[in-house]
Parts: C-alpha cells; structure tokens; sequence
C-alpha cells in the first residue's frame, strides 16, 4: 500500500506529463491502491484517481470501483469527498453507470452526503440528459424500494429545476416512454409523483398532450373493470385516479368517460362504499369529484340514463315535506334533515348535464315525477331560505380576523353553499327548466375576470380547476355546522387527502403487485 509520499510523487509524475499522462500507467496504478490504505491515503486517492480518469481508458473500470470502495468507506468525510467527484466519471458509455451508481448513493441517511449525491446527479444531468434518465429509471424499475422511492423524489422535484436546454423534446419523450413502463405497477403514493413529473412536462402541455396524460390516468383507473365498493383499495385506486385527471379536464379534453363511470357505476353504490381513509366522508368525496368533472363532460352515449341515475340519487337528499296532522303540526316526530353539501353537489352535476339534455324534465319524466321533484325543489328551497337569513345575520359586521375563526370559517362556506343551490333551484323552477345560470362550487377559489375581458360560460361555472392540487383537509377536524333542522358538511378548502396506509406496506396492495425483484449492488 502506498505511503501519503509515493501518492504525492506519483500524482507529480502525472501532473508534470500533463497531456501525455497516459504512458505513466505504472504512477496511476500506485494511485489506484491507495484505497486501500489509511484515512490520510483514501482522501487523497478520492480526489487523485479522477483527476487523471481521463488519461486511462483502459483502467476506467478499475478507478470507478476503486472510487466506489471509496463512496462505501466508513468515514463519512471519504464518502463525501468520493461522491463530490464522481462526475469527473460521467464520460462517454461510463455515464449511464454513474448515474445509477449516484441514484442508489441516494438511499444515504447523511443529509450532506445526500445533498451531494443530489448535486451530482443534477450536474451529470446537464452533460447528458438521456443517459442520466437510463440509470435513474433502471434504478426504479429494479433497485431496493429505498432507492427507488427515492429516485422518484429526485425526478419530481428537481426535474423542473432544469433549463429548456436540458429538458428538450427527446428528453422528455424519453422520460414519458420510461414512465409508463413504470406505471404498470407502482403504488398510489408513487402514481401520483409521477403525474406530478408528467404534467409538468412542456411537451405534455399542450391538449393532445392532456389528453394523452388523461388516458394515462384512465388506464391506472381501469375503468373497464368491474367497480367493487366493498373494497377499500378498489375505492381509493378510483378516488386517487379521478383525482389526477380532474385538473387535466378542460372544454377542449372532455371528462366523458369518467363522468360516464362514475354515474353507471359509482352512483348506485354509493351509500355501501367502503371508505380508504378512516374519518373520510367517502359519499362526499365521490359527488365533489363528479361534480367538478362534470362541468367538462362532451357527448355521452347513455345520457339520458345516466341524467336519470343522477336524478334519482338527487331525490334521495331531497326529503318531501313532513305530513301535517289535523291541528297543522307536524306529524312526524322531526323534520328531514337537509344535506346541503350532497345536494350542492348533485344539483350542480344534474345542472350541468341537464344542460345536454334540457326537456329532460318536462319530456322524460312523467307529470306525477315532476311534480313531485317540483314539491321537493320547493321544501328544500323554504328551509333554505331560513338558513340563508341565520347565516347572514351570524356573519353580519364581521370581518377580518373575525372571519378568520374555525366557526365563522364553517359559516362562511355554509352561506356559499346554500346561495349555490338556491341560484340552481330557482332556475329547475323556471317554465321550462333553465340551465343558464352559473355557480361556483363551494369548495373552488372564486375566479376573477380580467379587466374588460370576457369570461365564458363555461369558465365561470367550473372555475377552471387549477394546476396544482389544493391541499386537503385535516381529517381530524371535520365539524358540522347544524342549524335548526340543517346540516352543512364543513369539509373546508378542497377534496383531496392525503393517501396514507392505503397502498403502503409492499407495492401490489390494490396497484398491483410489483413482486420480488434481486436486491443488493449493481454498480
């Protein structure tokens, strides 16, 4: 084993032959062995062998595993000087191999030795995109579950760091084809960082490329399949998918197919669905979804039957009013209670629909229907009116900070709510129906129009969803507001939820199972 003199002399003999280093294969080869020496000696080779890698060709294999002996060491401050030159190695067909080398480094609990690990692979990847992609995806397709969760981490939030340049159309032609190979079998956890690397994509920016993502979703959903509510995973694999595809939908990439799913399949079991995530309002949760969507449904084969399974559901939260006894009380020990925040939702979803099929009231359905939905509409509607005059009353004067407590939060909500379905209500009241007025869901930012422009239709019903899933709720605070005979679901901010449990504990569970693969090194 060399001494710290003979590296030094020799790193000299290299130094001073500068272009013709390459004939000294003898002084390399001392630098080489200097892995196996002491602290000192290991420093010193961590920072000598790539300085002249270039030189020896033939020896490349021997100096990238005499640095990885070095990346291994149990001195952290080897390691980390190791891994800060492992770029010098990313040259020609070596580089595919140092990115994987550097991806599975990331399974490294040092948080300095990780951010290097970081930085190289980022500054591997402005030399060569492509073959940095290869050692990433090889690493997720077949390493320990470590080193692939955290690979994914890397591609979802350094990938948008990277310049134009970098990130060019093959490249991320590259990343889409990789991509879908892995999303054969991931976990919900990992399919939605991958959504989040794929929609960030320029290329996929553009509607064919929506659409494209949205049939990438579509497929993860398996729509095809028979839908089973009893099953917690079949359940959230359908939740977390549509959940995905909701900000993709737009009036030019239609949610058709899921809308279509969701009435056939979802809707007639959806008091029986077995929710994925303890303290979850599942029922609330699936009508949200359907709601948002539906704002961007095309043409539907089964319209009419999909309206009337919507319309059906509907009636369920629509209570008749109470019978009277003799003396005008109630006969009944209690009035109905009434779901505001179920009714919001289906109403606005039978609105929207309704829209492609305007008789549906009038030719569809027979008078005694009609007139009964017509007695519901209006009972809903007088108990509504009730509500709307408390809340205001309650929130009357206040602001700021006022407005800002949990209960004035919840009110704030409540009185959106039921200023939504009164706007509806009133226009199922008009002879025939109207489906012209435009709401924004409860639950949606409300969109402002710029400055003598225009805004659609369409745009201000939906609200365009945005980009970036809005975070969820806190499970453990979900209140209910109860006025006198009422009920609002507090559900405040968005739909979304954090997935947790419900994929973990070895991929397969519900996605697909990813098997055993050979673990261990494979630099």
């Amino acid at each position: 084993m060399p001494t710290v003199e003979e590296l030094y002399r020799n790193y000299g003999i290299l130094a001073d032959a500068t272009e013709t280093a390459g004939q000294h294969k003898d002084a390399y080869q001392v630098i080489l062995d200097g892995v196996k020496g002491g602290a000192k000696e290991k420093r010193l080779a961590a920072q000598f062998i790539p300085k002249f890698f270039k030189h020896f060709p033939e020896l490349a294999d021997s100096a990238i595993n005499a640095q990885l002996d070095l990346c291994e060491d149990e001195d952290v401050s080897i390691r980390r000087q190791a891994i800060k030159e492992l770029p010098q190695f990313a040259t020609g067909d070596n580089l595919p191999r140092v990115a994987d080398i550097l991806t599975q480094l990331l399974q490294s609990d040092d948080s300095a030795e990780f951010n290097l690990v970081n930085n190289a692979l980022l500054s591997i990847f402005k030399m060569d995109a492509k073959g940095t992609l290869g050692g990433l995806f090889s690493q997720i397709l077949q390493g320990e579950d470590i080193v692939r969760e955290r690979a994914i981490k890397f591609l979802s939030t350094k990938l948008k760091t990277l310049p134009e340049e970098v990130l060019t159309k093959e490249v991320e032609e590259l990343i889409l084809t990789e991509s879908k190979k892995v999303l054969e079998d991931v976990t919900g956890e990992e399919f939605v960082l991958f959504m989040k690397i794929l929609s960030g994509l320029k290329s996929l920016q553009t509607v064919s490329g929506r659409q494209q993502l949205v049939e990438l979703v579509a497929e993860q959903a398996d729509l095809e399949q028979t839908f089973n509510p009893s099953d917690p995973d079949c359940v959230d694999r359908l939740l977390q998918c549509t959940r995905q595809a909701v900000p993709l939908f737009s009036k030019n990439v239609h949610s058709t197919r899921f809308v279509t799913y969701f009435c056939e399949h979802v809707l007639p079991n959806l008091s029986s669905l077995t929710s994925p995530v303890e303290g979850l309002d599942i029922q609330l949760e699936v009508l949200k979804l359907l709601a948002e969507m539906s704002s961007f449904c095309g043409d539907m084969e089964k319209l009419e039957s999909n309206l009337k399974k919507l319309f059906d559901k509907l009636l369920e939260y629509m209570p008749l009013p109470p019978e009277e006894a003799e003396n005008g009380e109630n006969a009944g020990n209690e009035e109905p209670k009434l779901q505001f925040s179920y009714v919001e939702c289906l109403l606005y979803s039978f609105h929207q629909l309704g829209r492609k099929l305007p008789d549906f009231l009038t030719s569809k359905l027979n008078a005694e229907k009609l007139k009964d939905f017509k007695i519901r509409l209006q009972y809903f509607a007088r108990g509504l009116q009730v509500y709307i005059r408390q809340l205001r009353l309650a929130l009357q004067g206040k602001t700021g900070e006022a407005l800002k407590t949990e209960e004035n939060k919840i009110k704030v909500v409540a009185l959106k709510i039921t200023n939504n379905i009164n706007v509806l209500i009133k226009d199922l009241f008009h002879i025939p129906p109207s489906y012209k007025s435009t709401v924004t869901l409860s639950w949606k930012p409300v969109q402002k129009a710029d400055a003598g422009q225009k805004r659609t239709s369409e745009d201000t019903t939906s609200s365009s969803p945005p980009k970036k899933a809005p975070a969820g709720p806190k499970r453990d605070a979900r209140q209910i507001y109860n006025p006198p005979s009422g009920k609002y679901s507090s559900n405040l901010g968005s739909f979304s939820y954090e997935q947790r449990g419900g994929f973990r504990g070895g991929r397969g569970r519900g996605w697909g199972g990813r098997g055993n693969r050979s673990r261990g090194r494979i630099y």
